[in-house]
């Protein structure tokens, strides 16, 4: 398949996942990867765009395949994707903000934390994009490709003074992901924080992270390690191939723009 017609199918949602053409893309990397690189950079120039056409879908298998390959030049692209407003980067891909930015920030960024840091402290970034942010940061913990103490050490300055101490979804996902690396070191921060009703307890109670201390280091070390909720992009295929808006019962029915399992 030539990469004119991979990208062809990857433009719009017909209903079918497209599968040859993902298989494609991944044996002519060297070719497809500037244009999966354009395609990112058009998404974010022209989104609102896009968005309106209703059936563009060309992002998502950018990100997914850029994601595997590694690419580190798609981090600053990513990014900038999610830094648009929340309710149009909604419309353009549904779950895959809260389900995939964080194993597809984590899989580009090739250990550099600027640009995760930045979505993460700006508190004009949407609150779920800043939550998938802190969760990359656990994934290239789980990964090996940065230590448990580097993560934990910027926990704890955000939780000391680099987040604004007002409710918001990022509390809650700080204190999972503390929770998530061993909470020692940053058990006082959590306990200010719900004192101070920063966390939601519906999201993660005071006890849950108690019983993480609880269990020990080591198990939960381990626990971190056999994540699959933790893990760096592999395989588009496996990825995306088996979400709901491309089984074949849907494919007749009109798809209102991509929308990763949970929400279909």
């Amino acid at each position: 398949m030539q990469t004119v017609e991979i990208l062809h199918q990857f433009e719009r949602y017909t209903g079918k996942f497209a599968r040859a053409a993902v298989e494609a893309a991944v044996e002519r990397r060297e070719e497809v990867t500037p244009e999966l690189l354009r395609i990112l950079e058009d998404t974010v120039n022209r989104a609102a765009q896009l968005d309106a056409e209703g059936d563009y879908m060309a992002h998502l298998y950018a990100m997914f395949l850029l994601a595997q390959f590694r690419e580190t030049r798609a981090y600053p692209l990513v990014v900038r994707f999610a830094s648009l407003p929340g309710d149009l980067l909604d419309s353009l891909c549904g779950d895959f903000i809260t389900e995939d930015l964080d194993a597809v920030l984590a899989s580009v960024c090739g250990g550099e934390l600027a640009g995760i840091q930045s979505l993460i402290e700006n508190e004009s970034t949407d609150q779920w994009v800043r939550g998938a942010a802190l969760s990359s940061l656990v994934t290239l913990v789980a990964a090996g490709q940065k230590s448990r103490d580097e993560i934990v050490s910027y926990f704890a300055a955000l939780f000391r003074g680099k987040l604004v101490r007002k409710w918001s979804h990022v509390w809650d996902a700080l204190v999972c992901c503390g929770s998530d690396l061993y909470p020692e070191e940053l058990l006082d921060d959590i306990k200010k924080a719900y004192g101070d009703g920063l966390v939601d307890p519906g999201c993660i109670r005071f006890d849950n992270v108690t019983r993480d201390l609880a269990m020990g280091k080591e198990r939960i070390l381990a626990r971190l390690a056999d994540n699959p909720n933790l893990r760096l992009v592999e395989d588009t295929v496996a990825e995306m191939g088996w979400w709901a808006c491309f089984r074949e019962e849907r494919a007749n029915k009109q798809h209102t723009r991509h929308q990763t399992p949970d929400s279909i």
